[in-house]
């Protein structure tokens, strides 16, 4: 009674807060528990494994969707950069404010969903049919709702201000609030059920927490490779498209190995394709296309790399959301999704937050004139860009790895 309100109230701050942590997966997640059956055609309940398999292939069918729309996203910016190159600054600039206009279909497609239920509800009453729904109704609680606010206009009052640590700031207060409520919640569970819960939560945000080279790499492809906004927009399209295929072949390796199991094959996985950018950097490009006839250049490499790497960060969290599926209590499944997921979606800002440390160690400027006076305002500087992708590639495969042999030497070892 007291962990619900204050795990809903920190969910409706997460939707309305302008830093966000990717809600959609949360509300994803914690609908696919419903959609899992208890029983078979029997009336005989499913076995661990075969329950495992079935929360399993749900888990996967969720990321489908949310990757399907990323894919939606890549093909429109695909189309709408075409012959992008050829044009003026300020004509590309119309481009982009196309897609925005483009991306005004997406509350529709919201909608359109709750118009959806309301057809078949309607229609099974219309055949008598038993309507399938919560056992107690949903009230409003306005100071749950107020609380939500409140946060919102903390995060934006911070987020806007001068405060030169601001994110910082909003990450530890959200931090700690969800530390507080997966405390709350492990009170629920039997306490080596908890333990395989928290151990596996810390593995996958260090593995999601890794921090990325940051803006300096697309800068560089774009200036010194020459990749335009509509290959990006095909690398994300294939990013997406081969991630739904990844997906789907790595499904029975998640339902039949350890969680710990599947994040170090992940990890290793990184580690390696963290190398071609890194060859790119370097010029390796320029001999594999003078020895191949101009075919495996920086563009093959770029296609190449993408395509291998694309399906490792959504299948690491497939595990831990069919084992909350599996043994999270009944009447907290969705709460458990909402702060679970929540934590290591946090680990994108702990990710966000690295990044910056490291590009204020590693500086990567990009050249950039005042368009209004014609002055200078920055030279382009890529000379410690190598530096940065080999740190990001050794930080990769380090931390998870150290992270994963701690936690099973630990009590809060992963045994499934």
């Amino acid at each position: 009674d007291d962990i619900m309100p204050l795990a809903t109230w920190y969910v409706v701050a997460l939707m309305l807060a302008p830093s966000g942590y990717a809600i959609q997966d949360v509300v994803a997640d914690a609908m696919t528990v419903e959609a899992v059956p208890q029983k078979d055609q029997k009336g005989r309940p499913y076995s661990e494994e075969d329950a495992r398999a079935l929360h399993t292939t749900m888990q996967t069918l969720g990321r489908i969707a949310i990757i399907s729309g990323f894919a939606s996203v890549a093909a429109v910016n695909i189309w709408v950069f075409s012959g992008a190159e050829d044009i003026s600054d300020a004509a590309r600039l119309g481009l982009y404010g196309n897609v925005y206009l483009t991306a005004l279909i997406i509350p529709v497609l919201s909608l359109s969903g709750t118009v959806l239920h309301a057809v078949i509800q309607r229609r099974q009453r219309s055949r008598g049919q038993t309507l399938q729904g919560p056992e107690v109704e949903t009230e409003v609680s306005w100071p749950i709702l107020g609380g939500g606010l409140a946060f919102v206009i903390f995060s934006i009052l911070l987020g806007t201000s001068s405060f030169d640590y601001a994110q910082e700031a909003i990450f530890s207060v959200s931090f700690i609030i969800i530390a507080y409520l997966i405390a709350q919640l492990m009170k629920e569970l039997p306490t080596a059920k908890a333990n395989v819960l928290i151990g596996t939560a810390i593995i996958i945000f260090v593995f999601r927490a890794v921090p990325l080279p940051g803006p300096g790499l697309t800068w560089f492809e774009i200036d010194e490779l020459g990749f335009d906004e509509q290959f990006l927009a095909i690398l994300a399209f294939i990013t997406s498209l081969l991630a739904l295929i990844g997906l789907t072949v790595l499904r029975p390796l998640m339902a039949r190995k350890s969680i710990a199991y599947v994040v170090v094959v992940l990890t290793l996985a990184a580690g390696v394709l963290s190398l071609p950018n890194l060859a790119l950097y370097y010029g390796v490009h320029e001999w594999t296309s003078a020895h191949t006839g101009g075919i495996v250049d920086a563009r093959f490499i770029a296609i190449l790399d993408t395509a291998i790497e694309s399906p490792l960060g959504q299948v690491a969290m497939v595990p831990m959301l069919a084992w909350i599926a599996r043994n999270a209590p009944p009447h907290l499944k969705a709460t458990f999704f909402a702060v679970m997921a929540s934590f290591t979606n946090m680990a994108l800002s702990a990710s966000s937050l690295g990044s910056k440390y490291l590009n204020e160690v590693f500086v990567i400027t990009r050249s950039s004139v005042d368009p209004a006076t014609g002055e200078v305002l920055s030279i382009a500087d890529y000379s410690q860009l190598g530096q940065l992708l080999i740190t990001v590639g050794s930080l990769t495969v380090a931390l998870p790895l150290i992270t994963i042999f701690v936690v099973q030497q630990s009590r809060l070892r992963t045994k499934e």
